[in-house]
């Protein structure tokens, strides 16, 4: 079943940002990161859920609108099959977005629910859906599912089964429905391989969110579950796992792996409730951690220069800033260049913008800046008006920072001192994917419909 395409267009012109705010914020974003996929700085794509750059941060040449309304000039809206909650990644002019659809074919026997789950598993099959989008018109233009199944657990009422983001390398798209299975395709939605890691035991049945993190041939996959947890390693050509080990102390974690070039090796830093490691991605050994993260360490580090920045903020707050050319366990040790431990996100990212990290407190709108190299406080509990619950990871792009809400609501502020909001934008329904930029054009995902809006007329 192929979702359909509701495309609009009106004569109220999206309105763009700056292009020497552009210049100004997001030059410095040139040096904020070195990252092992080369392919990932490139002005015309977003390749995986934390753009080109791996922190939040678009192209320096993006120029997405500042204000937009459905049906403005140079817009479009799909209506996607199912819901999902995974941010889309575009490559040449294709958005991939996944879902998964409730069909009406029940299960012959509904799995059993766990004695720790706080909820139930389906009794109907679900469809996975893999689906391409003309990112210009916002046409279909190809759409696949890769399996059908009734997912052995239930999630949490704010969760979907589509939730963990694609990842491209330009050659071939790394999708993964977590327990369902980790599938490759081509870009024209071929089937190459398929991969089964089994199924996860998530903390009170709450729901998976299995993101790949893309090093050159290798597909690094966290699987953090409460039992059985482990990182590995699969080849991208054919889906044969290289090497995995174990993650004994760490449950369930719903973070993505960063991969980062440190001075002789690339690393691959996850994140986790009990500590952060950096593990080679050559060979999967662990070249340093470090303890002090919260529960639930959902946030993905970041890195900016020769720094690795972790991140959690649930049942307490977290920001340690730490060497990428560290070795063996940093704990407690005063290798660690700076720490914050106040106002720090629960679900969202970090992202960065230039030297500045900006950061919702829990899942709230009380906005933090701080200096990355330094890690000192430039602003801190701003209110932004509108941002009521916020699971969507901030954009910076053009010179300005792009915050969405769970009530649809997306607040932009400028990137720089006193951080002044200069637009509130507003659409329907719950924006848990992160907002992408691409060119003049910027993207937004709810669980059930794709928007494109652009600041130049189409």
């Amino acid at each position: 079943m192929q979702g359909s395409a509701v495309l609009q267009h009106e004569r109220n012109a999206c309105r763009p940002a700056s292009l020497l705010h552009a210049v100004q914020a997001i030059l410095a974003g040139l040096v904020v990161l070195v990252t092992a996929n080369t392919l990932a700085a490139d002005d015309h794509n977003w390749p995986n859920w934390r753009g080109p750059f791996l922190n939040g941060s678009a192209s320096p040449h993006a120029q997405p609108p500042l204000t937009w309304s459905e049906g403005c000039a140079g817009s479009w809206k799909l209506d996607l099959p199912g819901e999902g909650s995974a941010t889309p990644v575009v490559w040449n002019g294709r958005i991939f977005v996944l879902s998964a659809e409730q069909t009406d074919r029940k299960a012959e026997r509904v799995p059993e629910t766990h004695p720790d789950a706080k909820t139930n598993p389906p009794e109907h099959y679900y469809r996975f859906l893999v689906t391409a989008v003309d990112s210009h018109s916002g046409q279909l233009i190809w759409q696949k599912s890769v399996t059908e199944q009734v997912p052995h657990e239930g999630r949490h009422p704010t969760h979907t089964y589509a939730a963990g983001s694609p990842v491209t390398d330009g050659q071939r798209l790394y999708v993964s429905f977590g327990s369902r299975g980790i599938f490759c395709l081509s870009l024209d939605g071929d089937l190459l391989w398929q991969r089964d890691l089994g199924d996860m035991r998530t903390r009170y049945g709450w729901g998976e969110a299995v993101t790949p993190a893309l090093s050159g041939d290798r597909l690094i996959i966290n699987w953090d579950a409460e039992e059985g947890s482990f990182v590995t390693a699969l080849d991208t050509r054919t889906g044969d796992e290289l090497w995995r080990r174990s993650r004994p102390t760490e449950p369930t974690s719903w973070n993505t792996p960063l991969v980062v070039q440190s001075a002789d090796r690339t690393l691959a830093v996850v994140n986790g409730t009990g500590r952060a490691r950096a593990y080679d991605v050559s060979s999967g050994e662990v070249v340093w951690e470090c303890g002090g993260q919260t529960t639930n360490a959902i946030p993905t580090p970041l890195a900016y220069q020769d720094l690795v920045v972790c991140m959690s903020g649930y049942r307490g707050s977290a920001a340690i800033g730490i060497p990428l050319d560290s070795v063996g366990d940093l704990t407690g040790s005063n290798q660690i260049r700076w720490k914050h431990s106040r106002g720090t996100p629960y679900v969202a990212s970090p992202t960065a913008a230039g030297q500045h990290l900006f950061f919702t407190a829990g899942r709230s709108g009380l906005l933090t800046v701080l200096d990355l190299k330094t890690g000192a406080t430039i602003s801190e509990r701003m209110r932004l008006d509108g941002i009521e619950d916020c699971y969507a990871s901030p954009l910076a792009a053009a010179g300005h920072v792009f915050i969405c809400s769970r009530n649809g609501t997306t607040v932009v502020i400028r990137d720089r001192p006193p951080f002044e909001t200069v637009a509130r934008n507003q659409l329907t329904g719950k924006l848990d994917a992160s907002p992408v930029a691409v060119g003049s054009q910027l993207f937004l995902r709810s669980w059930s419909t794709l928007y494109g809006f652009s600041s130049a007329e189409q």
